[in-house]
């Protein structure tokens, strides 16, 4: 059968595989179980941070807009390009279940970078709306890039525990089945054969 020798060693062999593909899939089967949980989990925190980027987007455009018609579009222009959004971003990886998940973090600066003795009091508010709008982009990318590093993960044990509990284990079972009978059938082969060679002996004393 495929190759297999039908000896007591292979037998002890393919009893130790089984054993390792058995509890192969219960970890497996684990690690999918509590990545779902994550993914699921992400979801949620997914869609509020969708909601939140909305609204804050709804906020940042009215504020733009009141900006440019109390302060001047020319005015509004000029403070976007010297002020800094971001402050600091980092990307760190945290091992969920053995799965390498992007954690991404980032620190903005407090308040408005402008005074509104220089500039317009709109064109601070919409300096700062802006800024919150940043903040919601960020918890987006972060959670959905999450979501899609988990789900293609739960994609890849799913496979891995399908190819053993449907291809693998049975594979050596089979394997196992065959041996035994092969060595059950050599057996009694041994005994029949003893039987008659000690009916001989008999006959001749």
């Amino acid at each position: 059968m495929n190759g297999t020798s039908p000896t007591r060693m292979n037998l002890v062999i393919r009893r130790s595989q089984l054993g390792l593909a058995l509890r192969g899939v219960d970890l497996l089967q684990k690690k999918r179980d509590a990545l779902v949980r994550e993914f699921f989990a992400l979801i949620h925190e997914t869609l509020e941070a969708r909601r939140q980027l909305n609204a804050a987007g709804r906020e940042a455009h009215m504020a733009l807009f009141l900006a440019k018609a109390f302060d001047g579009p020319q005015e509004v222009e000029v403070l976007s390009l010297t002020v800094p959004t971001i402050s600091e971003a980092r990307a760190e990886l945290e091992n969920v279940w053995g799965t390498r998940v992007p954690r991404l973090s980032a620190e903005w600066p407090r308040g408005a970078t402008t005074s509104p003795l220089s500039v317009g009091g709109r064109t601070v508010a919409a300096q700062v709306a802006f800024r919150k709008l940043s903040q919601a982009l960020f918890r987006v990318a972060n959670s959905e890039s999450r979501l899609r590093r988990i789900g293609e993960e739960i994609k890849k044990t799913a496979r891995r525990v399908n190819a053993l509990d449907q291809a693998v284990i049975p594979g050596i079972r089979s394997q196992i089945h065959y041996i035994r009978q092969v060595l059950d059938q050599q057996e009694q082969e041994d005994i029949f054969r003893l039987k008659r060679i000690k009916g001989k002996r008999t006959g001749r004393s």
